[in-house]
């Protein structure tokens, strides 16, 4: 297999005269505003929303039963494949692969989106697999990626970059925020200078724990904005924290056109805002949401019809606690530490989990909160919190992480000296 930025002979076709009659049909007109006024949105509701709020639960045929109006909803893009397909596999007992197929089936105009970091997630694994699973995807029907990197290294971006651009996907490029004394605005305006350089198709300022306040946006994102090289920015901030539907309105009001958000009852909570009311608000304000609302009302109504029947839970507006900033734990990973403490019993030591999890991650050299760093982490922390004992068990990430396999020298030059020994 050819390494990335050297086509194997299949891949011509897939980025040449196949790849630009993909894009003819995925909507790209109706993606750039028309008026600076109006205002889209990505929907994240069965991909984010179920991870959040479901444990990542949902299954295929829910998905199907509210297909139709999703694509009618006129959206930016469907988020729909997580990178870690072992819990549709082991738990659910589905096809990941057979999911994507059915989905782009019945989702025909509008493109479906794919996360993209590391694969296999928690493990350290040859750039092969990622590649081969990104073929894979736009095989099935995925049109757009959304990138990450951990560290938001440049080095980790532009790779990934290029294989999404070698096999016809549009690279959507997250830049993760976190709140630590090194995320600072230069910090993030350096990073957005690196993203100029790279052939991306958005920038998307990504904020996992819903950590960002509108008084940070306005400095934050004019930053940004001003290094970014004038490729588009959106906005995915988490409501872990009550503030996500109140980020959304300031980001667009410092010049942000395209907005991540979920369906009821996928949303709020320690999911997305809600579309409804970011819409309604926009409205308020003077701007032009671009969506079909009624088609969005469907799904929801669909979608309350199925959360009753299976008796999972509505994610409600999220009452402001000052603790998310210490710990800082996605919104995603907080229902997966329940549902698995839950498991064996435990589920009485999450608030201690939690409060472990701050301390672990100032030990650790303030890694950003998100896939796979949060989950080394949160699970070292757990062992702490169950053992009784600081770090008399770790986790095999735990010592990979001081050996800098997770993160190079910044991590190793970040941890603390006597916690690594």
């Amino acid at each position: 297999t050819p390494g990335v930025g050297q086509r194997p002979a299949f891949v011509g076709w897939w980025s040449e005269g196949f790849a630009r009659g993909l894009r003819v049909g995925r909507g790209e007109t109706r993606m750039q505003p028309n008026t600076d006024r109006e205002v889209r949105f990505v929907d994240t509701t069965i991909r984010d929303g179920h991870l959040c709020l479901w444990a990542n639960s949902m299954r295929t045929g829910m998905m199907l039963a509210i297909a139709d109006d999703l694509d009618r909803a006129g959206f930016e893009a469907i988020e729909c494949m997580y990178t870690h397909p072992k819990k549709a596999v082991r738990e659910l007992r589905e096809d990941p692969w057979e999911r994507i197929r059915l989905l782009r089936a019945r989702i025909t105009a509008t493109p479906l989106r794919t996360i993209m970091g590391r694969f296999p997630q928690f493990e350290l694994a040859p750039p092969l697999l990622l590649e081969l699973r990104t073929r894979c995807e736009a095989a099935a029907g995925i049109r757009q990626a959304r990138i990450s990197d951990e560290w938001n290294q440049v080095t980790g971006w532009a790779w990934k970059v290029r294989l999404c651009r070698a096999v016809g996907l549009d690279p959507v490029v997250n830049l993760i925020f976190s709140e630590s004394p090194k995320h600072t605005d230069a910090y993030y305006a350096e990073r957005a200078r690196q993203l100029a350089q790279l052939d991306v198709y958005r920038v998307c300022l990504k904020d996992p724990g819903g950590l960002l306040t509108p008084e940070r946006l306005r400095t934050l994102l004019p930053a940004i904005l001003a290094n970014v090289g004038g490729t588009p920015v959106e906005l995915h901030s988490h409501c872990t924290t009550g503030l996500g539907p109140l980020n959304a309105l300031e980001a667009v009001k410092l010049g942000v056109r395209t907005i991540n958000v979920g369906i009821p009852p996928l949303a709020n909570g320690a999911a997305l805002p809600s579309v409804f009311n970011v819409a309604h608000n926009l409205r308020l304000l003077g701007y032009q949401p671009v969506f079909d609302e009624t088609a969005a009302r469907a799904a929801s109504e669909r979608l309350e019809r199925i959360r009753q029947h299976e008796g999972l839970p509505r994610g409600v507006p999220a009452e402001y606690d000052g603790a998310w900033y210490r710990h800082q734990v996605p919104g995603g990973m907080i229902s997966n530490i329940r549902h698995q403490l839950r498991l064996v019993g435990l589920e009485d030591k999450v608030a201690a989990t939690l409060e472990e999890c701050a301390r672990v991650r100032e030990e650790w050299g303030w890694p950003i909160m998100v896939t796979p760093l949060a989950q080394f982490v949160g699970s070292q922390a757990a062992v702490n919190v169950i053992v009784g004992e600081r770090y008399r068990e770790v986790t095999d990430q735990t010592i990979l992480y001081a050996l800098g396999h997770w993160g190079g020298q910044e991590a190793i030059e970040g941890m603390d000296p006597n916690v690594r020994d």
